[in-house]
């Protein structure tokens, strides 16, 4: 009989990735696997079919030959398929679990005999300046990393010399341990999951298969971004062990206080230190923006804390979207260091303000507080 499409088995599409195809294989062993269904034959088969499907489409390579090939291209001397005896001589349920799931507790998957390992993701916090993160900005940095033995090959063993099984855990890089009705997987103390004995470990990494070292990269920092969003590096992290891949790197980005604007979201915000002279009269003020400057048009009688909205003057997020607006609070500003000459004409401006026309304001306020104490009289 012909064999079923791999992913049509699995119930998955032909863009599934790897975590998806754990997960869907897992739903499959939990229902059909022969330990769950004692002289089910029906089941039996399916668990063997949706095995199968997975030992193909979890491995790189097989899955690369079998998306172009089909079944031949993964048939014959180091293919996928089963012979009769699967059923009796197969893995057990602790075996399937340990096999599909033990990654997500530290492990990897298997090559030669020994456990690979992905290499751990790093996180590079990268400090711009307002005008770099509206802009965007190419940006170098140097980030501490463990990167694969160049001496060794990243076998961890001196030059001419090769690995060993490990005695302990016999090349599978995890031990289990029978505790009552459950079996307990966990990695080799010994080999530390590597399925690896070195007695004559290389000089340069000690065994490790990975040095420290300093790399140069080019961030390219997308303009608009804003404060916390980050961006990821493909394999710009630590190197994996045993010839894992490598990690992701992760750049976050830190937008530094500006002397002038605070930005929320798109929009930015400045105060703009008005006379009281322009705030009663009106005028023009020159007020900066991101990207040069602009003329602000003050009308008479402004008071202080009044916002004015520069339309399109705010940044373009990233994420899209129309660009914000420039928020400018006035600010009254009180004059200091004033001549005698000025306060005299002060106080003669002041003698012209008894008409309480001049300032509803504070006739209105004055009104409230001499209400508030004629209530506490009640």
């Amino acid at each position: 009989m012909a064999k079923r499409d791999y992913y049509e088995v699995l119930g998955l599409q032909r863009n599934a990735t790897e975590a998806e195809i754990k997960k869907a294989f897992k739903k499959l062993a939990m229902k059909y696997h022969p330990d769950r269904n004692p002289d089910n034959k029906e089941a039996e088969e399916q668990f063997k079919e949706a095995k199968e499907a997975y030992d193909i489409l979890s491995d790189a390579q097989k899955r690369a030959a079998y998306d172009q090939f089909g079944h031949a291209g993964v048939e014959g001397p180091g293919g996928g398929g089963y012979g009769p005896g699967f059923g009796a001589g197969g893995a057990s349920f602790s075996d399937i679990f340990g096999d599909v799931f033990g990654d997500i507790f530290g492990g990897g998957g298997a090559r030669g005999g020994s456990r690979v390992y992905r290499g751990a993701d790093l996180r590079y916090n990268l400090e711009l300046s307002l005008e770099e993160a509206v802009h965007g900005t190419t940006v170098k940095i140097r980030v501490p990393t463990l990167v694969a033995c160049e001496v060794c090959g990243g076998t961890g063993a001196k030059k001419g010399t090769h690995p060993t099984i490990c005695p302990t855990c016999h090349g599978h890089g995890q031990v289990r341990m029978q505790q009552g009705f459950f079996t307990v997987q966990q990695t080799c103390p010994r080999c530390r999951g590597t399925g690896k004995s070195i007695s004559d470990p290389c000089n340069a990494c000690h065994g490790e298969g990975r040095v420290e070292k300093q790399k140069t990269l080019s961030v390219k920092v997308p303009a608009g971004v804003d404060n916390g969003d980050r961006i990821r590096l493909a394999g710009e992290g630590e190197a994996g062990e045993n010839g894992g891949p490598p990690g992701d790197l992760y750049v976050q980005f830190h937008v530094k206080e500006h002397p002038i604007f605070v930005r929320e979201g798109s929009d930015l915000y400045c105060e703009v230190p008005i006379s009281f002279v322009t705030a009663a009269l009106g005028g023009e003020l020159e007020v900066p923006t991101l990207d040069g400057r602009v003329m602000l048009k003050v009308p008479p009688e402004t008071q202080t804390g009044k916002l004015f909205r520069m339309r399109g003057k705010g940044v373009q997020s990233v994420r899209g979207g129309a660009p914000g607006d420039l928020i400018c609070k006035v600010a009254v500003e009180t004059p200091v260091n004033l001549t005698s000459q000025q306060k005299e004409l002060l106080r003669q401006f002041e003698q012209t303000m008894k008409d309480d026309k001049n300032s509803p304001r504070a006739r209105s306020w004055l009104d409230g507080v001499k209400k508030f104490f004629e209530d506490m009289k009640l």
